[in-house]
């Protein structure tokens, strides 16, 4: 099989490019061998844990979600318009890149605004090539040039993040999306709750979960990235749902925030999860305003088997 080598198309929060290393350590011995062969991604976001397995390892379906229409949204143009999404974008960009800094701030804003107008226009539950496309392309502009690769809608759902400033984006990886757009040809992707995936699930499919995290203190959450957040009662909802598909006999993985980074007494977490192994390993908070904050903390890596 030729290795493609796939990488995230968009910066999301929470991203996990960072934490590969960690996780391919701890990935079970069954996808090496071949055994697993289905892989399910109900929280998928950038999407950095699918590309790497899908592109190393050869299911037979990868089933991916997410509760972000405009996420799902551009993973299906991605997969079904590589073409005339790239012919979009290169139009994007090079009308971007020739402004001066003023000039490219009254772009994005322009572009903003032209994706906020039309959303009431669009059905996430149906495929249309002539305002879906344009959108994704819109979706991986503002990603690209807005504050800090921000996804961030208000309770309207409209993208409300303000411009980046950035020197020489690169707002068109034809290649990556190309190798993208392969790779998803074998996947289901869909819009929904993280518990739509369990019909998908049996006993030879890896799970990996990656919810919206618990919060590390009151200033530092980044869950609105869809109209709704996703609670600490979804926090438990997804323990809950964790062991129902640990009965069926799949191999699962999840990774959250670690409470005990601001608590070291906080154990809701490690009670949630105390029926299985919990390790701690170390990592840098991505997203911050402010540099300074984007130090050392740990992560959560949950799973329901042993390596080895």
């Amino acid at each position: 099989m030729m290795m493609l080598n796939a990488k995230p198309f968009l910066k999301w929060a929470g991203g996990k490019k960072q934490l590969l290393n960690e996780f391919e350590m701890r990935f079970p011995n069954e996808l090496k061998t071949g055994e697993i062969r289905r892989y399910v991604e109900p929280f998928v976001g950038g999407g950095a844990v699918f590309f790497s397995n899908s592109s190393k390892n050869q299911f037979k379906k990868c089933y991916i979600f997410d509760i972000n229409e405009e996420l799902i949204l551009t993973y299906k143009v991605v997969k079904k318009d590589v073409d005339d999404l790239i012919k979009i974008l290169r139009t994007l960009e090079s009308g971007f890149l020739k402004l001066n800094m003023k000039q490219r701030e009254s772009y994005y804003y322009a572009v903003r605004a032209k994706f906020n107008e039309n959303k009431a226009k669009l059905n996430f539950n149906r495929y249309n090539c002539n305002n879906w496309i344009e959108r994704a392309a819109q979706i991986i502009f503002l990603n690209k040039t807005c504050f800090n690769g921000l996804f961030r809608v208000n309770s309207n759902g409209e993208f409300n993040v303000p411009f980046g400033k950035y020197k020489n984006p690169t707002i068109l990886n034809e290649d990556n999306l190309r190798k993208a757009s392969r790779i998803l040809k074998n996947t289901q992707i869909k819009i929904g709750d993280f518990t739509e995936c369990e019909k998908f699930i049996n006993n030879h499919t890896f799970v990996y979960l990656d919810p919206p995290y618990r919060p590390l203190n009151q200033t530092s959450s980044f869950t609105s990235y869809s109209k709704t957040n996703f609670t600490e009662d979804d926090q438990i909802r997804l323990a809950e749902f964790y062991k129902t598909i640990n009965a069926k006999g799949a191999k699962l993985m999840l990774s959250n925030s670690d409470p005990k980074n601001e608590k070291p007494d906080d154990n809701f977490l490690d009670q949630l999860y105390s029926d299985f192994k919990i390790e701690r390993v170390p990592a840098r908070r991505a997203i911050n305003c402010n540099g300074e904050k984007r130090g050392a903390i740990s992560e959560l890596i949950i799973t329901n088997y042993n390596i080895g």
